[in-house]
């Protein structure tokens, strides 16, 4: 009950806070600025200067939210990738060299890449799979709901879950975890899944997968509706079948869409590190970049400068794709 009432309080105050200044802010400006001044000269000079001034104050508190939490973060984090473990010493590429010879970090990379090709891949494939599915159905908004569900989940709350469905009891005991039950019903033995090096990593995937189809089915089952009938009526009429259409006419018009989706979910599994952190905390072998990180800047005494530098490399992969992913959004919206 305290926490609910915690959250209620911040909800109120951040909704209240953001009504109080939107109203608050533009009350001054008309102060300051009258439309309504008997020079009509004045009145002119006052709406154009309000009006330039006007958009500021909406972007205004996301503009210093980006600055405090993303930009300072960003050219602090540089500056102590030189720096030692207290981040006063300056220590130049030490921490860098360190990085290139780490087992754990070689480790991390070795499992990012993994992420990077499973995740994206399946999560953009069913969602293209489901999306074309669910429109063909009557119920299909009902399954579309279901699916995009778990997209209402935390990353942590997910981990809860799928460890209940990973979970380990000895042989010969009833088994609460659903794939082992399903394993020792057809005969097999239980495994303790997420301690398996190399394939507990694919265990871990299948969570994020599960929370990004939904997301990928509602931007590509948007995508396929706005498909002009006349390509499909015309391919119907050269003799295609379903699966010819779907293929050859549908999937090339909505690349775009695909492309966007696709590295919109590469964006975040660079990124990914709840579930590492709740699943396995980056034991038998199923470390990442983000935990990896956050263990050497918060863990053990804490080390600024090579959490800083795991830090600087994760941005480094990120950017590329997120510049990528900015210019074909802006090169699809010059084509409308």
């Amino acid at each position: 009950m305290e926490q609910l009432l915690s959250a209620l309080v911040t909800i109120v105050i951040g909704v209240g806070g953001a009504l109080v200044y939107f109203f608050g802010s533009n009350l001054i400006l008309d102060r300051i600025f009258p439309a309504n001044a008997p020079d009509l000269a004045v009145a002119s000079r006052n709406m154009r200067i309000a009006g330039m001034v006007r958009p500021w104050l909406f972007l205004g508190p996301a503009l210093i939210s980006l600055s405090v939490y993303l930009v300072y973060p960003l050219f602090a984090s540089i500056i102590y990738s030189f720096h030692g473990r207290d981040g006063v010493e300056f220590v130049g590429l030490d921490n860098y060299r360190w990085l290139l010879s780490d087992r754990e970090f070689r480790e991390s990379i070795f499992n990012n890449i993994l992420w990077l090709i499973v995740v994206p891949t399946f999560s953009t494939l069913f969602g293209l799979i489901i999306a074309a599915l669910t429109d063909r159905i009557w119920w299909g908004n009902i399954a579309k709901s279901l699916i995009f569900m778990p997209m209402a989940i935390s990353f942590v709350g997910a981990s809860v879950i799928w460890k209940f469905v990973y979970d380990y009891r000895d042989a010969g005991t009833a088994q609460i975890g659903l794939l082992n039950a399903i394993v020792v019903y057809f005969g097999g033995n239980p495994h303790v899944w997420i301690s398996m090096p190399f394939w507990n990593n694919f265990f871990l995937m299948v969570i994020l997968i599960w929370i990004q189809t939904g997301f990928a089915m509602v931007l590509l089952s948007a995508a396929l509706r706005g498909i002009s009938e006349e390509t499909v009526e015309a391919a119907v009429i050269d003799g295609a079948n379903p699966w010819q259409i779907f293929i050859k006419i549908k999937v090339p018009q909505i690349w775009g869409t695909i492309a966007v989706v696709w590295t919109t979910i590469t964006i975040l599994v660079l990124k990914v590190f709840d579930i590492v952190l709740a699943m396995t905390n980056g034991q038998w072998q199923s470390q990442v970049l983000a935990n990896l990180m956050f263990d050497w800047m918060f863990r053990g005494g804490g080390d600024f400068g090579r959490g800083a530098v795991i830090a600087v490399v994760i941005m480094l992969m990120v950017v590329p794709i997120m510049v990528w992913n900015i210019r074909n959004a802006r090169r699809e919206m010059k084509g409308h």
